[in-house]
């Protein structure tokens, strides 16, 4: 068929066609570039961590590993990475079983208690971390566990709680309840229903959940300022006093340790949900 002959409809679409093509090439600039400007600064602290200058912000006198090694050695950062893993574990587990009680729960409810008791387990994520950390040591205080171990667990526990809700509920969304009555019906338990039936199903969203809370629990920063002591501090709270009085690239090696370790968790939760939406 030639040109001349072809219908005004594919004209039109021939024409559309490079259209498309330059929107979707400028579009997929635009978002690379944005990508650029948001890790940019982050991979940048790469080299600096690799750097044989004493001065963080210069590149220069070549490449060392000398800063890793002086931040394995040093006590302080060992001591605070342990308590800060303690503190990540425990609030994790504490978090995962509460919130995954708590969202079995809400299935169960009307449709307008469901929504505004998430809406409330969701609090932690919209209220400023200042504020938030004033009422937890207020609360603390007043119960005698300022400053201690159990304190910096049920604070955490409070920051992991939303992402542990949110993530069990995406997969409960996927959950067919009929498999659930099914399974009492033909004589099964609630604790075997739940272990064989429920549990398998939503696995996925309860890990993707804990990892989620454990990353926020890991970097936290402001909430842990107002409960930390002479004793008791984490590890992101001392980079933050030691960033404030000494800048050297044992920073910047500590910093690229825990990116590699956030980047490693979010892999891992990218395909649990992947895989929890193949299932």
């Amino acid at each position: 068929m030639s040109t001349a002959t072809l219908p005004h409809a594919t004209w039109r679409a021939r024409l559309r066609r490079p259209r498309l093509q330059l929107r979707h090439l400028l579009l997929g600039a635009f978002v690379g570039l944005v990508v650029l400007y948001l890790i940019l600064p982050t991979l940048f602290i790469i080299p600096m961590s690799l750097n044989s200058s004493p001065s963080l912000g210069t590149l220069k006198d070549g490449w060392t590993l000398r800063w890793y090694l002086a931040l394995a050695q040093d006590p302080v950062w060992r001591k605070t990475a342990s308590i800060s893993l303690q503190v990540g574990l425990a609030s994790t587990a504490l978090a995962t079983v509460v919130g995954t009680a708590f969202t079995l729960g809400l299935v169960r409810l009307s449709p307008r208690i469901r929504a505004f008791l998430q809406g409330l387990s969701l609090a932690p994520l919209a209220i400023p971390p200042v504020i938030l950390g004033i009422g937890l040591y207020i609360l603390f205080l007043n119960l005698d566990l300022y400053r201690t171990m159990a304190s910096f667990i049920l604070a955490h526990a409070v920051l992991a709680l939303p992402f542990v809700v949110v993530s069990v509920s995406a997969s409960l969304s996927e959950f067919d309840p009929n498999q659930e009555r099914a399974a009492l019906v033909i004589g099964a338990t609630p604790l075997q229903t739940f272990r064989r039936v429920v549990l398998p199903q939503i696995a996925p969203g309860i890990i993707a959940g804990a990892l989620f809370g454990f990353v926020s629990s890991w970097d936290e920063v402001v909430v842990s300022t107002f409960l930390v002591s002479p004793g008791m501090k984490t590890l992101p709270v001392e980079m933050w006093t030691q960033s404030r009085t000494t800048l050297t690239p044992v920073l910047a090696a500590l910093s690229t340790v825990l990116m590699v370790i956030s980047t490693m968790l979010l892999l891992v939760i990218s395909r649990l949900q992947s895989r929890g939406k193949d299932q």
